[in-house]
């Protein structure tokens, strides 16, 4: 009983830091593209298909919509806080693919990319097997530091 109690108070804080250091990847990633000429458009951008609303929850991650010279976006933000990158990249793999249909459907002049911390990147994205699925299923990948507010690396 007493272990219990103890795993549900880990699992409450543990839940919380995530939930706060996603909001501020959130707030980062939209300094970081107003930072670099974007407008925010949407946040979050709200999708339905056929009786399916897609949106992100808020406070975990967002979609944002920007536009630049007439180009718009669409960026999924990733913490990628989880002790297992390769979990949290299959998270994000499927929801990168069910958003590129959304997209798809909806707002096909939209081009979607997945946002992920400098470190994440350099630690996960950039080894053999990151790099086939980016290739396979053609993401694109947004590079932001989290200190800098700032985006390093547009992967397209």
């Amino acid at each position: 009983m007493r272990f219990n109690v103890v795993y549900e108070l880990w699992r409450i804080s543990t839940v919380r830091f995530q939930m706060a250091a996603q909001d501020i990847y959130h707030d980062v990633v939209c300094d970081a593209l107003e930072n670099d000429g974007w407008t925010i458009t949407d946040d979050p951008l709200i999708l339905s298909v056929e009786g399916t609303t897609v949106k992100i929850d808020l406070g975990a991650e967002e979609l944002l919509a920007a536009e630049r010279n007439g180009r718009k976006i669409a960026v999924e933000i990733k913490s990628f806080l989880n002790p297992s990158p390769i979990s949290d990249f299959h998270l994000a793999l499927g929801q990168y693919l069910n958003y590129e249909y959304a997209l798809e459907e909806r707002e096909p002049e939209r081009h979607l990319f997945l946002a992920v911390p400098s470190d994440a990147y350099d630690g996960f994205f950039v080894g053999h097997f990151a790099q086939q699925m980016i290739r396979r299923h053609g993401l694109r990948i947004l590079v932001f530091d989290p200190d800098q507010k700032v985006i390093v690396k547009w992967d397209e």
